[in-house]
């Protein structure tokens, strides 16, 4: 039986036409934005690795990816793997926003197929476009008859885990990096290397349900000087939960400390990271003194996805701390 692989197209770099080869930039108001089976149709990647079915979701700029968008794309990852006959999920995504969907997902999805989740830094008609060839890697990944349920992210030849893969460039091709763990494999041609697993592959710490009720959780990033007004004002507008983007160890200024120290009175719940782009936050003294849960590896931005998954499960701050040091 042939491998059976649904590709979900969500727009995005990957899903874009320039005005011309060397339109790297202004595609998205130069250009167009194509549906799932034309960019099948275009890299001539269908029945080549593995039969690909096209599935369109929506057509977005990653950037303006909703909360909304999260839960209907787990759904219909769900909804894709009932079928019996099909053996992975890749989704084609907007680079702006990738890293966090593909946490979101790693979160919720319990499948027994991998999900495997791409998009490119060039747009399909661009000069040395990566789009084909990240598209391929992916859909290896996904037909990779080794790697069984989890979701991952594919760029560059390389595979990720969704927890420590960052955007690390604005343009360059290798722009997704893990830091300080490194990726989890590669793709060597037309084989699959994936040198070591994650603990955690499958087994989603959140139910698919608490993407519909998710609260207001805002991130504060940290700066010589900054005063604390705009954590005052997050609590103000009402957020559950604030991620300090802090200086690395993971510190805010005074000001800010003091303003977080308020916001917890108020109820907030706060969680520690860092804007250093790698390393952990560690549950200091400091930390445990003024209530405030140390964000662990994770940056600010997947912080704030765990983090408003908790409160939407109904977790009170202590039971939070657990989960982010039981990482």
């Amino acid at each position: 039986m042939p491998v059976r692989i649904a590709f979900i197209g969500t727009g995005g770099t990957i899903a874009s036409i320039g005005s011309d080869p060397f339109d790297l930039l202004d595609y998205n108001a130069s250009g167009e934005r194509v549906d799932a089976a034309t960019i099948l149709d275009r890299t001539g990647l269908d029945g080549v690795i593995a039969e690909i079915v096209p599935v369109d979701f929506r057509q977005l700029d990653s950037t303006a990816i909703s909360l909304q968008d999260w839960a209907d794309l787990a759904d219909l990852c769900k909804e894709l793997a009932r079928d019996p006959a099909l053996n992975g999920i890749v989704i084609g995504h907007g680079t702006a926003s990738l890293e966090e969907t593909a946490w979101l997902l790693s979160l919720v999805l319990d499948l027994e197929i991998p999900v495997v989740v791409t998009g490119s830094m060039r747009p399909l008609t661009g000069l040395s476009s990566d789009a084909a060839a990240n598209l391929a890697a992916a859909v290896r990944v996904a037909a990779d008859p080794t790697g069984r349920g989890g979701v991952h992210v594919v760029l560059n030849d390389e595979i990720h885990s969704p927890r420590t893969v960052t955007k690390a460039h604005t343009l360059r091709l290798n722009a997704f990096q893990s830091p300080w763990s490194g990726p989890l494999g590669t793709i060597d041609g037309p084989a699959v290397n994936i040198g070591r697993r994650e603990q955690r592959e499958r087994s989603p710490l959140f139910s698919g349900d608490l993407l519909r009720r998710l609260p207001r959780v805002d991130i504060v990033y940290s700066y010589v000087g900054a005063d604390g007004s705009a954590i005052s004002a997050f609590a103000a507008a009402g957020a559950k939960g604030i991620v300090s983007a802090g200086f690395g160890p993971g510190l805010g200024t005074p000001a800010e400390t003091e303003a977080l120290a308020d916001a917890i009175v108020q109820g907030v719940v706060v969680v520690q990271s860092a804007r250093t782009g790698a390393g952990p936050v560690v549950d200091s003294a400091h930390h445990q003194r003024l209530g405030i849960i140390a964000g662990n590896d994770l940056n600010p931005q997947k912080a704030r996805i765990l983090l408003a998954l908790c409160l939407a499960r109904g977790d009170d701050a202590a039971a939070i701390r657990t989960v982010f040091q039981s990482l």
